[in-house]
């Protein structure tokens, strides 16, 4: 087994005196794709805050490319290659298309996936379609891959994505879809953080399941889908 791409062990968050994560450990390969999954409070977000350095309060260990990120800026952590993708999308809605996506641009990253507005064009045609429209003017969908492209523009190692099927249409759904299977075509490490099981099972290769911020389950999506019982105590409404 080669060295995982990130790796987190014990980790613990808090918001002020409030104690959110629990020891909360996982791995994702390179190139693979691993599904953070819980219903809304499980601990999803603040796990993907924590592992980008976003909470002023956190303990553990986490490793990117075989060094230890725990203690750093998230700017630093950005820096190294790793995207994120926040649930609440977060474009500058005053600047076009393509302004937006220049905000995220960064220098080429030996052995991660090389990005350029024209390959993003192909990946979200929609965009291709309105390069001077400003973020503000946008639906919320193609906010959703606006943001994406952005942070792909960094040209990461690793995209933390947060709930990228939620509050969209269908038909952006099945896009976002088909964006993360050519994105780890394209030897791209995702952790996404989602919600809807189907959605998840289109693209995932593992799977763990949270539940008042501790690791419940930890498997292949196929052993989660077929896993009667934990859906039922932590994924159904």
């Amino acid at each position: 087994m080669s060295e995982p791409m990130l790796k987190v062990s014990g980790l613990n968050a808090f918001y002020g005196r409030a104690h959110i994560l629990f020891d909360v450990g996982l791995e994702v390969g390179r190139g693979e794709v691993v599904a953070l999954m819980g219903r809304n409070g499980a601990g999803k977000s603040t796990t993907m805050k924590a592992v980008m350095g976003l909470l002023p309060r956190r303990q553990g260990e986490v490793t990117f490319r075989g060094q230890n990120i725990g203690a750093l800026a998230p700017y630093r952590i950005a820096r190294m290659g790793v995207g994120y993708v926040p649930e609440d999308r977060r474009v500058f809605a005053d600047l076009t298309v393509m302004e937006n996506l220049d905000t995220g641009r960064q220098p080429p990253r030996e052995g991660a996936p090389q990005w350029t507005p024209e390959k993003l064009f192909r990946l979200f045609p929609n965009l291709g379609e309105m390069p001077t429209r400003p973020g503000g003017q946008m639906s919320g969908g193609e906010q959703q891959m606006l943001t994406v492209s952005r942070t792909l523009m960094g040209n990461p190692y690793l995209v933390l994505l947060d709930e990228p099927s939620e509050g969209v249409a269908p038909v952006i759904v099945e896009q976002m879809a088909n964006m993360i299977l050519e994105l780890k075509r394209e030897g791209l490490s995702i952790l996404l953080s989602e919600q809807n099981l189907h959605f998840a099972e289109l693209v995932s290769d593992r799977a763990y399941v949270l539940e008042k911020g501790q690791i419940r389950f930890s498997g292949t999506i196929g052993e989660l889908a077929r896993n009667e019982t934990v859906r039922r105590a932590y994924l159904s409404v």
